[in-house]
């Protein structure tokens, strides 16, 4: 009897936990093909957006700072106010502070101004205390990541983990745990 083989998912783990998929976009980053890279984010978020996983929001950050980096800025604002969005819909306000702040300061680094006043607005309307600076909102104890995850490779900042103990974090795309130095 023939047997069809399933469709491949985007969010099969690997043996260490971490999903081909994620690592492969992540790589694609780091070595500058971001319009690959925005097509594996993609894919991931919505994966992870249907099966109702924490990091699509993340991944929808991602896969809109890809398609900005690669020059598809509409395609671009359309995933990142997708991924701001879904942090608003899941009540995520220390996420949508530490995250909105930086997509905005990148936009305004690509010399985006239209579109970084258009995030603004956008943040300024859904936050309950309006729009906090990441400079306002100084860490009591400054805790050192490595750069990356060392299970999918994702930027790792202090700034927007979720810290688990005094010298753990969660990593926002994977979940693994990474270690303070």
């Amino acid at each position: 009897m023939f047997r069809r083989r399933p469709f491949a998912r985007p969010w099969r783990q690997a043996a260490g936990g971490v999903p081909p998929m994620l690592r492969r976009a992540n790589e694609l980053m780091a070595g500058g093909d971001y319009p690959e890279a925005a097509k594996a984010f993609e894919l991931l978020a919505n994966g992870a957006m249907s099966r109702g996983l924490p990091h699509a929001p993340i991944l929808f950050l991602q896969a809109g700072r890809c398609r900005v980096l690669a020059g598809q800025v509409p395609s671009g604002m359309v995933l990142l106010k997708k991924g701001l969005a879904l942090l608003v819909e899941r009540d995520q306000t220390m996420k949508l502070q530490n995250a909105g702040p930086r997509v905005v300061a990148d936009l305004k680094r690509l010399n985006l101004a239209a579109e970084a006043a258009e995030i603004e607005a956008y943040l300024r309307s859904v936050l309950p205390g309006g729009l906090v600076t990441p400079a306002a909102s100084a860490p009591a104890k400054l805790r050192l990541l490595p750069t990356a995850c060392p299970g999918c490779g994702g930027p790792i900042r202090s700034d927007e983990v979720e810290w688990v103990d005094e010298a753990t974090a969660e990593c926002p795309f994977c979940g693994s745990a990474v270690r303070a130095e």
